[in-house]
């Protein structure tokens, strides 16, 4: 009885792996996660400058499922999260028309964020944040870096995370996926 209890929970475990999202979660973004920002509200208007200086703005994302993730070289949190943003998103739908993922490296020199890119064997384009006005459009001054802001292809938000937590991500990456699924 023990056996076939272990084999049915295991089985179990595995296909709620497998399970894929077919809505958007409702979210609630916690106040400790120091968002400006909420969830079914538009993209601020930004424009942003690429390390190899191409300019992106809101407008270029309309259309697209995009995701900004807000990183910085010193930020060991972000040092975790990206090989995963590299393998299990950009990796996956980097050819995809319909999709944009742009890192937002937090008032750091060019120089600095091209060998923060090339140490961190990252693909994704990175844009430079001087000041770090992009980053205090969508979080409060004094909030930690380490955030994914994604933005359906209407322009609205409508998935934030925090830090690197596996489920929480696990989450965004269906949300992406059902995104460019629609």
């Amino acid at each position: 009885m023990k056996k076939l209890l272990s084999i049915l929970s295991i089985t179990l475990i595995a296909m709620s792996a497998f399970a894929q999202l077919s809505t958007i979660p409702e979210k609630e973004i916690p106040a400790d996660y120091g968002y400006i920002v909420k969830i079914g509200q538009p993209m601020p208007d930004i424009t942003m400058e690429l390390t190899d200086g191409t300019k992106v703005s809101t407008a270029d994302l309309k259309g697209k499922v995009a995701m900004l993730q807000f990183t910085a070289s010193w930020c060991s949190v972000c040092r975790k999260e990206m090989p995963h943003i590299e393998k299990e998103i950009w990796q996956k739908h980097k050819n995809n028309d319909d999709f944009a993922l742009i890192g937002v490296d937090m008032d750091e020199p060019l120089d600095k964020v091209k060998d923060f890119k090339k140490t961190m064997e990252i693909t994704y384009p990175l844009a430079l944040d001087p000041g770090a006005d992009i980053f205090y459009t969508f979080a409060a001054k004094g909030a930690g870096v380490t955030r994914n802001v994604i933005i359906d292809k209407t322009g609205k938000i409508v998935y934030m995370t925090r830090l690197f937590k596996e489920d929480e991500f696990n989450e965004m990456v269906e949300v992406i996926d059902l995104l460019l699924k629609e």
